[in-house]
């Protein structure tokens, strides 16, 4: 019996070694791939002996075989986690994860991740518990158009002050109000003017001699104490011996201002009172300094009157005036309006918008967009894979929540326009600033 049973095991341990010979004789099949190693360099094995290693290719000590190249990337070390936090409390942390005692909503993990570039990663839950929201930049058409308020007033152009040319007492008065209308030649007021009546007096007795030399002298002399041609060849020329000299208004407009009244003393150049034509009134407005670059004298504009809401006026910019206020730091701009028909009056409030032409193919992006630190002008990219990069720009003109990017940017990124204020306080945090080249946010 023990002699069969080492027969069995002397046939079994003979098939053994055949198929042992036979798989030695087997040929192998050698391919070059390239691999590297945890630290990502390249080395040499071989593939029936992963173990062996060399810095350089050769042959297997063990079988003898070519060794081939390895080359594949090590796998990713997942993030460690430096602690929990709840979006709208950043600053507060803790050990482990949960909810937040602050807010119904689940606390997010701060990963320890080195961050390259300029770039930094905001975990999907935060971005969906902050609503972050993203614009794409384009490229259109910005309209330069300032809107403004102005006030309307008088044409000094078309303005007159009527003055007394002599020592004289006012006798009475044809205009007791301010704002009635008068006519070109219409008697104002009635002076008495001792001078004023020696001099008509010596004017009708040159008349009287017919000495040419004696009328031009004293003609002369009524026109030096303010009587127009006119004037002399109506009243002094005149016959009678009224003592009262009547004062003319100069031009037809309202009268704006009294100076006087009944029985005063008035003197050399002082006014009397003052007459306005209306008939054209100027809107002066104020202009910000960013925006003076958009007006032009001659540019159309737009002026809308509270007393007449359902009317757009036509008008177009008259004058800008050469200095900037230093306090407001805006300058101003007039425009000319009609008033023929006499229904629009000085001191009235006026909406205004100035119109200086388009820009066309600049880059736009949403207002909201724009971080200003102070010192200069940043938005945040989305770059995907929850990836946010700042990125400082140079900002153009901006109106109805649209804003020229001069540099900085392409057409077709993706910019934050909501929730990007905590972006940046993360990317200031993480140093991203600092690599980008400046300060914090």
């Amino acid at each position: 019996m023990n002699k069969w049973i080492l027969i069995a095991i002397a046939a079994v341990l003979a098939a053994g070694a055949g198929v042992w010979i036979a798989a030695e004789q087997q040929p192998h099949k050698h391919e070059l791939v390239q691999k590297t190693d945890a630290q990502g360099q390249s080395y040499w094995t071989c593939a029936m002996h992963p173990e062996v290693r060399r810095d350089g290719p050769g042959q297997c000590p063990i079988c003898g075989m070519a060794l081939i190249e390895r080359a594949e990337k090590p796998a990713a070390a997942e993030p460690e986690i430096l602690y929990w936090f709840d979006p709208m409390r950043p600053d507060v942390h803790f050990d482990e994860p949960g909810k937040s005692p602050f807010m119904d909503m689940e606390l997010v993990p701060k990963y320890a991740e080195v961050q390259s570039g300029t770039s930094i990663r905001v975990d999907p839950a935060m971005v969906q518990n902050l609503g972050i929201r993203t614009a794409a930049v384009e490229r259109g058409t910005f309209w330069q158009r300032i809107d403004t308020v102005g006030e309307l007033s008088v044409n000094p152009h078309r303005q007159e002050v009527v003055e007394a040319r002599v020592e004289a007492w006012v006798s009475s008065l044809r205009v007791h109000a301010e704002g009635e209308s008068v006519q070109a030649g219409q008697t104002l007021a009635e002076l008495d003017a001792p001078l004023l009546l020696a001099a008509r007096d010596e004017y009708r007795l040159a008349r009287q001699t017919q000495d040419a030399a004696l009328i031009r002298a004293a003609r002369m002399r009524l026109q030096r104490l303010g009587l127009s041609a006119s004037q002399i060849d109506s009243w002094a020329a005149a016959s009678g011996s009224s003592a009262l000299i009547p004062l003319p208004a100069p031009i037809s407009g309202v009268v704006t201002r009294i100076d006087v009244h009944p029985g005063a003393r008035v003197g050399p150049k002082m006014p009397l009172m003052t007459i306005a034509d209306l008939s054209e009134l100027w809107v002066t407005v104020e202009v910000p300094e960013a925006q003076l670059s958009w007006v032009e004298i001659g540019r159309p504009a737009e002026v809308r009157l509270p007393a007449f809401p359902a009317e757009l006026i036509e008008s177009q910019i008259d004058y800008i005036f050469p200095k900037v206020d230093p306090q407001t730091r805006t300058g101003r701009v007039r425009l000319i309006l009609d008033n023929a028909g006499g229904r629009l009056q000085p001191g009235m409030v006026a909406d205004v918008a100035l119109f200086g032409g388009p820009r066309h193919e600049v880059l736009l992006v949403p207002s909201d967009a724009v971080i200003r630190t102070g010192t200069r002008s940043v938005v945040i990219l989305d770059e995907g894979q929850g990836r946010y990069r700042p990125q400082q720009v140079e900002v153009g003109a901006e109106r109805l929540g649209q804003a020229v990017i001069e540099s900085g940017l392409q057409e077709g990124q993706q910019v934050v326009v909501s929730g990007q204020f905590l972006i940046d306080s993360e990317a200031s945090l993480q140093g991203a600033y600092r690599r980008m080249g400046g300060g914090g946010s």
